[in-house]
């Protein structure tokens, strides 16, 4: 099932006191498809919590290539480890399905942490399960097949997104898995023969969540369980 969108489950797992704090310096911020925030290199100056949509953390390549390195919805944020120290970006951060979220500047969320031990863990428990999530991602594009990546990819933003329907090109998922067009092209005409999703002019509808978890590799299965992991609040 995707994820209803009910607001950013980081902060609605604080106390009531932290989450008060928290939203008393947040400002509101909604993005666009393809909303760029932040560079490589970039001073990392806000932390985004995703309330709704999904932003892709995108490692770039001298030569121009780009791969995905991890996606973020409404499980997390954006800013990596801003939170505790004043740090750069390594990595692109764009927007690959329009939502909202709200940002709070880091320094001020650097005060609010410094002073509650409570929300410390909610954000250093976030970033281990990213860490955990970026470890098997390195496993999973050494060994698997892109089509087994491909249904991976495609069942962590449905898992995120409102609806079957997600609006992306060929190009953008050959960007997004550091694969070729064409490699992209006909691991979407297998599975859409498989009756796991419908793909035509860049919009890809998830069809049989059961046929797309059978065509993805086992990474899918271990990603899923951190996400839910902090979904049931075991932070």
């Amino acid at each position: 099932m995707a994820m209803i969108s009910r607001g950013n489950i980081l902060i609605d797992g604080l106390s009531v006191e932290d989450r008060d704090q928290l939203t008393a310096v947040a400002a509101d911020f909604d993005f666009q498809l393809g909303h760029v925030f932040m560079e490589p290199a970039d001073d990392v100056e806000h932390i985004y919590f995703i309330d709704e949509g999904i932003v892709s953390a995108v490692a770039l390549m001298h030569d121009g290539r780009s791969v995905e390195a991890y996606m973020v919805g409404r499980e997390g944020f954006i800013g990596s480890t801003a939170w505790q120290i004043p740090a750069k970006t390594a990595v692109r951060y764009v927007a690959q399905m329009a939502g909202r979220s709200r940002k709070v500047e880091a320094r001020r969320m650097r005060e609010l942490a410094s002073k509650s031990q409570t929300l410390r863990v909610v954000m250093a428990t976030y970033d281990a399960a990213l860490q955990r999530e970026l470890e098997q991602s390195t496993a999973c594009n050494a060994i698997h097949t892109s089509e087994r990546r491909f249904a991976k990819w495609l069942l962590r933003a449905h898992d995120r997104a409102n609806d079957g329907a997600l609006q992306m090109t060929q190009e953008f998922l050959a960007n997004m898995l550091g694969s070729q067009r064409t490699t992209v092209n006909e691991a979407a005409q297998n599975l859409t023969r498989r009756g796991a999703i419908a793909y035509s002019r860049g919009r890809v509808t998830v069809r049989n969540r059961q046929i797309l978890e059978a065509s993805a590799c086992e990474c899918y299965g271990a990603t899923r369980g951190i996400a839910d992991g902090i979904a049931r609040a075991d932070i």
